[in-house]
């Protein structure tokens, strides 16, 4: 009997030590400062959320899950800090959003030079960000460089919905269905 409740959980320890000894990337193994802009060895992100039960001090608590979005290019990857810095993120951002993307100073961090050259994980995370709002990262870095305000107008204005007499009208064109284009630094 007592073989029998020892049984899960020595397999529970010889998973763990195997994903160990072959060097993988589990993002439910991963430990919540490193969780936000790594990439698991399934070529998927890990993200940080907040668990479904609340923690017992009333607080927030937090897990490293397995997102549905897969890295094309890379995987078992761990962001270093030098990158999060350059590129204004936060490790501890809940979640991906291109909310961010509103921001000028962030998209200033996002396009400088120590960022966009050097932490191709976070560019492309932000390039397919940007291209589901319609916004082709490459084109608003360089506005961002010439032009910060205008740049953020047009981010601004990418999404905005028609109004009821362009769509009774007939002025609402279609947007020929086309494969996001691949940041051209890499």
């Amino acid at each position: 009997m007592a073989f029998s409740t020892k049984l899960p959980l020595a397999l529970f320890l010889s998973s763990l030590f195997i994903h160990a000894a072959l060097g993988e990337i589990v993002c439910e193994e991963l430990p919540l400062d490193v969780c936000a802009f790594s990439i698991a060895s399934s070529g998927k992100r890990c993200l940080l959320e907040t668990s479904a039960g609340a923690a017992k001090d009333g607080g927030v608590e937090y897990q490293c899950r397995t997102s549905e979005v897969v890295v094309e290019r890379m995987s078992e990857y761990i962001e270093t800090d030098q990158c999060v810095k350059a590129c204004g993120v936060d490790r501890s951002s809940v979640g991906i959003s291109s909310d961010s993307l509103m921001e000028p100073q962030f998209t200033s961090m996002i396009c400088s030079q120590d960022c966009y050259q050097n932490c191709p994980n976070i560019v492309d995370l932000y390039f397919n960000l940007a291209a589901g709002e319609g916004v082709f990262l490459p084109d608003l870095c360089e506005k961002q460089r010439y032009n910060p305000h205008r740049a953020m107008i047009e981010l601004l204005s990418s999404g905005a919905a028609p109004g009821p007499v362009a769509i009774e009208a007939g002025l609402v064109a279609t947007p020929a269905s086309a494969p996001a284009p691949e940041p051209a630094l890499f």
